[in-house]
């Protein structure tokens, strides 16, 4: 950790804790900074249910979006975008459009300024396609206009022939076909080899497993304003949650500095990964500049299902073998992720689908070949617990299939593999974190079962419960009970040498602190949690986090749990310094160390208690400020055999699955989940259980519901009618029956990553339980009716 500091002004903190964006008063009427309450004294610092300060307002809908802004001039955009998921592009003409009365500007590849392809690890993606496009609802051009209405009009008249192309649809026949990039279609192959080839087991169990395209759905669709600057620079307001990556990339492309451009982030709507389609962003900035007039764009549903990436489609074989215990012995893998027309974060998603794909499970030699290719299907991109969740349903099944195969019972030949602390991954990385998962196993597979159903029209509401809802199944005989298991892991942070480092800053005026940091709250709780460790360190109740934008020093995307750790480690860090600025001068004059005093309850007291007042007290007419940063233990890629200390460390998730099923019909309901999880520390408990049910819910919607589906490359039907998310109706009973606190030494307060493991963990347990209640074998997520019914 590196770190500076101060005791007036904010010096070279690198930040303003004044709202952005708002410094002309005419530019953006809308502010993101909320008021926060400050709350009592026991509901304060690391360890409380301290509530989010922007719950009431987005409860009561006055908390403020994208979609909500308003400026000055503010002209309207709308993209147009391909029908076609790939095609040649003859010729495309944009008079009629330009020639609308109210249209201000049409924009094409041809206007962009820096017009190579950007991406997020491999440059592949044009801003507007020019000569091809690869995948339906592509972007070809955009409109402003002085109505949306008019815009939309406009970029529909924008006249383009097409030379229809056979579409890459199958990643099995991507290998051969025609490149769709001049690089080829393969995006990376890992050939991980661990141990010795040549081993077999008493028992040998095979399978073949399908995972399907899950969108992650935000509540929220894209929207984004741009503003164009005095200096020829823009303004981008958006619900980022990498704010100086997508500067860097609007400013590449722009033809700008990065310093003239700025990133707002605006409240997020929903993010299970990358948020924002980075097209919408550079769209709206060059109409921003070309037009000299704010820029506003809000997608409709469709488009939201058409520009962000989704889940990867993944295609995986599998080989266990066992001794006659049931100990494994040696795992062989195949595994084949979809793409979609660009890189993205594919070779990210694989090199965890590798490394996970033995699961959490001692396996002395591991031979797993894994590969993504690029498609005409729609982008596939970076989804909570990318690569993990596909590999822990394949292997999950695997296990079960194994458990059949020896007739033992599912959870028992589990415990007789889990791997703990000091194992090594087929990867070759030894697991150096707490690794808890025979105890987290035991704990789902020891509560108590749910009692059964009773079927009783005649006065209760018990036949609800049956799958289908009331009268859902033909016969209550036909309904079956089925208990399953899922055991997963995800790693955390960044991997195979990714820099991950945070910087924040704390100031304290009064009796008031404001945290400026550029970790973008995306629903994980990242501000309260900065509230709280300042109130922790410091003593302060009222603290605020400060607005984020790209006048910030950086600090990396959201996901993988790395604000909790990198920024929630810089803004500890931060305050500790501030903490030593205030107790420097009463440790001197009482002539002891600052060590020997302590901030607790408001009150700054001695070891002896020859000193005690209030922190109010000893700030009264100060200003204290510090900036650190926070980078954890680097980590290396993955070799050509697949080997490497590619994480910085790992989070464990148990879940146990109790599903009825129609075995005629073959509707499911979940009826319970017990989830018991590896947490490192408990930071927020109201906040920890509620990741861990939203989570779980979005698990079961891979299971039993989502799948984007396309035909030919041709998304059918994207909308939230076709698309079935589960609701309220369809959460089960969700009990979070233990978690694990073994601190972590390396991470800040020792917590771990939370969100993600849950999601991947879940879907494999929910298809355990439909094995166990069908006897089928239930290889294909999500689970079809012909799957669960039993002839």
């Amino acid at each position: 950790m590196t770190a500076m500091g101060g005791t007036s002004g904010m010096g070279g903190a690198g930040g303003a804790a004044g709202t952005p964006g708002l410094d002309d008063p005419g530019s953006v009427a809308t502010a993101f900074a909320l008021p926060v309450t400050t709350p009592p004294a026991r509901l304060r610092g690391i360890g409380v249910s301290l509530p989010a300060t922007d719950a009431p307002a987005k409860t009561q809908g006055t908390f403020p979006y994208a979609a909500d802004l308003w400026a000055e001039g503010l002209l309207w955009a709308a993209v147009l975008r391909s029908p076609h998921p790939h095609a040649r592009i003859v010729s495309l003409d944009t008079s009629a459009a330009a020639a609308m009365p109210g249209v201000r500007a049409v924009v094409t590849h041809a206007d962009v300024p820096g017009r190579g392809p950007h991406g997020h690890r491999t440059a592949d993606r044009p801003v507007f396609a020019s000569d091809v496009v690869r995948h339906h609802g592509e972007p070809l051009a955009a409109v402003a206009a002085d109505h949306p209405d008019t815009a939309r009009l406009a970029a529909a008249a924008i006249a383009v022939e097409y030379e229809l192309l056979d579409p890459v649809t199958d990643p099995e026949q991507a290998f051969a076909a025609e490149p769709l990039h001049p690089d080829g279609n393969l995006v990376r192959h890992i050939p991980l080899s661990f141990g010795d080839p040549e081993v077999v087991g008493d028992v040998i169990v095979e399978g073949l497993y399908r995972i399907g395209r899950q969108d992650p759905a935000p509540i929220g669709a894209e929207a984004a304003l741009a503003v164009p600057r005095p200096d020829g620079g823009v303004e981008i307001y958006t619900a980022s949650t990498d704010p100086h990556a997508d500067r860097d990339l609007v400013a590449a492309r722009l033809g700008l500095e990065p310093e003239r451009v700025k990133v707002v982030v605006t409240g997020v709507p929903g993010a299970m990964g990358d948020r924002e389609d980075p097209g919408t962003q550079l769209a709206l900035g060059l109409l921003a500049l070309r037009t000299g007039h704010p820029v506003k764009l809000v997608a409709t549903r469709e488009e939201s299902f058409l520009s962000h990436p989704h889940r990867h489609p993944t295609l995986l074989r599998y080989r266990h073998h066992a001794d006659a215990e049931g100990r494994l012995l040696k795992v062989e893998a195949q595994i084949l992720m979809d793409a979609g027309a660009y890189a993205d974060s594919s070779s990210e998603a694989l090199a965890a689908a590798v490394a996970f794909a033995c699961g959490p499970y001692v396996v002395p030699n591991a031979f797993v070949e894994g590969w993504a290719v690029r498609t005409n299907n729609p982008p596939s991109g970076h989804v909570r617990g990318e690569g993990a969740l596909q590999v822990c349903a394949a292997y999950e099944g695997q296990m079960d299939k194994l458990a059949a195969q020896l007739g033992l019972d599912p959870a028992e030949v589990r415990l007789r593999n889990v791997m703990a602390t000091g194992d090594v991954l087929p990867t070759g990385q030894t697991v150096t974190c707490p690794a808890p998962v025979a105890e987290l196993l035991r704990a789902v597979r020891d509560y108590p079962l749910p009692p059964l159903p009773v079927d009783d029209p005649s006065g209760t509401d018990d036949h609800w419960l049956l799958p289908g809802g009331p009268d859902g199944a033909g016969e209550p005989g036909a309904v079956r009970r089925g208990v399953g298991y899922g055991v997963g892991m995800v790693h955390m942070l960044g991997a195979e040498g990714a820099d991950e480092v945070s910087t924040a800053t704390v100031k304290v005026t009064g009796s008031v602190a404001t945290v400026i940091c550029a970790a973008v709250e995306t629903g994980q709780g990242f501000t309260t949690l900065a509230r709280q460790i300042v109130q922790d360190v410091l003593g302060i109740d009222e603290v605020h986090v400060a607005p984020v934008d790209t006048d910030q020093p950086p600090s990396g995307p959201a996901g993988h749990g790395r604000h909790t750790w990198v920024s929630g480690g810089a803004v500890e860090r931060a305050a500790r310094m501030v903490r030593t600025q205030l107790l420097q001068p009463l440790a001197h004059q009482f002539g002891m160390s600052t060590e020997l005093l302590t901030i607790a309850d408001g009150k700054i007291t001695s070891y002896d208690g020859v000193l005690s007042t209030s922190v109010d007290e000893a700030l009264a007419g100060k200003e204290l400020w510090a900036t650190a940063q926070c980078r954890p233990h680097p980590t290396e890629p993955l070799d050509a055999t697949g080997q490497g200390d590619a994480f910085v460390g790992m989070a464990f998730c148990a879940v146990r699955a109790v599903v009825d099923v129609d075995v005629e019909l073959g509707t499911v309901r979940v009826v319970e989940m017990a989830v018991a999880q590896d947490v490192g520390r408990v930071l927020n408990p109201a906040q920890a259980r509620a990741r861990i049910e939203a989570g779980v819910t979005q698990g079961i919607g891979a299971a039993l519901t989502e799948n984007l589906r396309t035909a030919g490359g041709q998304v059918r039907r994207p909308d939230l009618t076709s698309y079935a998310l589960p609701t309220s109706l369809d959460a089960p009973d969700i009990h979070v029956v233990k978690l694990v606190e073994e601190r972590d030494v390396v991470a800040p307060f020792g917590a771990k990553a939370i969100s993600a493991v849950p999601v991947v963990t879940s879907p494999a347990a929910v298809a355990s339980a439909v094995r166990a209640a069908t006897g089928r074998p239930v290889n294909r997520l999500p689970i079809r009716p012909q799957t669960a019914t039993v002839n």
